[in-house]
């Protein structure tokens, strides 16, 4: 990170809806959007073409890019495909119901700051939020005083954010739903992130 004052201001938006082939199960699948999905998309686009996108961001997953593929060409800006900001990997969980005890017994820990709790041949809290963190400050580093849109996922975005932000508890986002294509509004310079709006929170975040 570096050390120049001027933050850049991070939209940080989880993708379009997907069309699952199953509801409701653990997956690591990188699927595409919905009809729904590029609705959602095109919607945000609107909303923010005020704002002065400097680029659009996504992970690596399919539907994330395709839901930064659609904003750039609305928005007329260059999108970027980046490591770092792929959804959580559930390994030898995939297939099973969100609800299944093992699933839980690792979210529930999460929520009790046990990061080290990782899925089965999958991923731990504690490398999602360092390589997510990693893949962002690089982002705000390039766009010092610019806006750009990011897409990534629910379960990475509502885990890391909070727990990068100085001014909400780590535990900030774990009750609340994380809408499809509602933009997190974020600061990020060289004395850290701020969370200033979150999206099922309109008001400014305060401490």
């Amino acid at each position: 990170m570096s050390d120049l004052q001027c933050p850049a201001t991070m939209l940080i938006a989880r993708h379009g809806d997907m069309g699952y082939r199953v509801d409701g199960i653990l997956s690591d699948d990188s699927g595409g959007l919905s009809d729904k999905g590029r609705a959602q998309v095109r919607h945000l686009v609107e909303q923010l073409r005020p704002r002065r996108i400097a680029e659009v961001y996504s992970s690596t997953m399919h539907r994330a890019v395709q839901s930064a593929e659609l904003a750039s060409s609305g928005l007329g800006v260059r999108r970027i495909v980046t490591d770092g900001l792929q959804e959580i990997s559930v390994g030898e969980l995939a297939g099973l119901s969100y609800q299944n005890p093992r699933a839980q017994r690792v979210y529930e820990a999460w929520l009790h700051g046990e990061l080290g709790a990782a899925y089965p041949a999958g991923e731990d809290a504690d490398s999602v939020v360092k390589r997510f963190k990693e893949a962002l400050e690089e982002i705000a580093d390039t766009h010092r005083g610019e806006t750009v849109l990011v897409f990534t996922h629910g379960a990475v975005m509502s885990l890391a954010v909070p727990r990068l932000s100085l001014n909400v508890r780590n535990d900030f986002a774990a009750q609340r739903f994380l809408p499809h294509c509602a933009a997190a509004e974020v600061e990020v310079d060289a004395d850290g992130w701020r969370i200033v709006s979150w999206p099922t929170s309109p008001d400014p975040v305060t401490i």
